[in-house]
Formats: C-alpha cells, structure tokens, sequence
C-alpha cells in the first residue's frame, strides 16, 4: 500500500499531463483536475496513513494518547480538495462563457479570433484600417 498509492498519484499526474497537452479545453481543465488530484493523493501518501489514535487530547491529560495520527495532511489536503473545487468551477464557467460566445471549445479557433479586441490584441491590418494608430 505504500509504494501504491505514490505510483498510482505518478499514473494520474502522467494522464492529467497528457490532457492538457489536447486541443480542447474540457480536456484541459480536466488535466488541471487530475494534476490536482494527483498531488492531493501524493501528500495523503506521504502523510503515512495509519489506523492509529485520533489527535484529541482526552480530558484530564496534557497531550494525545501515542501513538496518534497526523492530521496536518488531512487540513492540507481538505483546503488543496476546497481550491479545486473553486477552480473546477470558475474554468467550466469560462469554458460555458467562452462556447456560447465563440461557438467552439478548440483552443486554436479560439485564438484565431479577429474581432475580439477586448484584450488589446489586435491584427497589424485591423490597425491600420482603425484610424487611431
């Protein structure tokens, strides 16, 4: 179980990898999701799962019963699931956005949009035809 675990967060990060390399941007976020996976599993593997006392301190006593489990990969982790989770939403969010306006989730049509000049890109001939350059 201890050399699992960290093999099986190595597979997940290798595929995540693999998809953000694909054209389509579901692909990508879903590559950002399994890499944050990936590295979640990882420091949960790292963190040595044991069936061992909670960390509560009892009443009566100063410190917890040894042997006890470490519980700061688990908040780690929790706050790495809760970032996630916020990421996941806001780029399905952009992703919904940028299909309804552009039509398509390809990130090379995306980029080969002309008429956006939203962000200050703009072609050397629209430049030209504008008048203000």
């Amino acid at each position: 179980m201890d050399t699992l675990l960290p093999i099986l967060a190595g597979a997940i990060f290798a595929t995540g990898i693999y998809l953000l390399l694909r054209r389509s941007l579901i692909l990508t976020i879903i590559g950002i999701i399994l890499i944050s996976n990936s590295v979640n599993l990882a420091l949960f593997s790292l963190g040595r799962i044991s069936t061992e006392n909670p960390p509560l301190i009892a009443a009566g006593s100063m410190e917890p019963m040894a042997p006890f489990a470490n519980p700061l990969p688990q908040a780690l982790i929790l706050t790495a699931i809760v970032i996630g989770f916020g990421l996941l939403a806001f780029a399905l969010a952009l992703a919904y956005r940028s299909y309804r306006e552009l039509g398509t989730v390809d990130q090379d049509e995306l980029l080969k949009d002309a008429e956006d000049t939203s962000a200050g890109i703009v072609p050397k001939e629209n430049l030209e035809n504008r008048g203000d350059a």
